[in-house]
């Protein structure tokens, strides 16, 4: 049987809050991709729905002032250092011990991989978790403790700014290793799942351009995120 989590399992999670990173340029893409439409919603409303089902709130963490109308907007001080700035931007705006950062770009990430990240790190007690496919790590989703905030802010300001490299160095300064989730064995053990049955490859897809966008429209609608 089946044990990922269905949508009436998930509760609002105090001590986890979420954030949308919606900072980029979207230089590939022509336009603001916030506002690009994926089926009838911006992927702006994909992004905060995935974080809200998995009972998170959710803010955005950089952006244009538009995107206000959406959910509340966590300004970044430093524009153009990319998401390692709305990282910390976020981290240091929330007394929430986990945080959720999702781009604005991976509008195909079912709700229950979400929830079982968080689960993880609450449990491992890791500083960083994040997933893996095709044992390949995926920056994005990650769940992080806010005690790593210090350490991403001493990379940001070394102008170290890859956000998966900070993040290893953030836990191995505090004697840690990053926890690395491959997703593959949640499908497998029947932990999370798509509700669209799509591979978990797939789940990654990034709508960073418009070809990458005529992709995604083959795998939607979505009637439902959550099974």
């Amino acid at each position: 049987m089946p044990i990922y989590m269905s949508e009436t399992d998930l509760n609002p999670k105090p001590d986890a809050a979420g954030f949308v990173l919606a900072g980029g340029r979207s230089s590939r893409m022509g336009e603001d991709k916030a506002l690009v439409r994926l089926g009838p919603q911006p992927l702006v409303v994909h992004a905060l729905d995935i974080l809200r089902e998995a009972g998170l709130t959710a803010s955005l963490a950089g952006g244009s002032t538009a995107l206000a109308t959406f959910a509340p907007l966590i300004p970044v001080s430093q524009p153009g250092q990319g998401p390692l700035a709305g990282i910390c931007a976020a981290l240091a705006s929330t007394s929430a011990r986990l945080a959720v950062f999702l781009p604005i770009d991976l509008p195909l990430l079912p709700t229950s991989l979400i929830a079982f990240l968080i689960e993880h790190a609450r449990n491992s007690g890791r500083p960083v978790t994040i997933p893996s496919v095709n044992g390949f790590a995926q920056t994005f989703p990650a769940v992080l403790d806010r005690v790593v905030l210090p350490e991403l802010e001493c990379e940001l300001e070394a102008g170290r700014l890859g956000c998966l490299s900070a993040l290893q160095t953030a836990a191995a300064n505090l004697g840690s290793a990053m926890s690395v989730v491959p997703v593959e064995k949640l499908v497998q053990s029947g932990q999370a799942a798509h509700p669209e049955g799509l591979p978990a490859a797939r789940w990654f897809l990034n709508i960073n351009a418009p070809e990458a966008l005529r992709l995604a429209h083959r795998y939607w609608p979505h009637p439902h995120r959550v099974s």
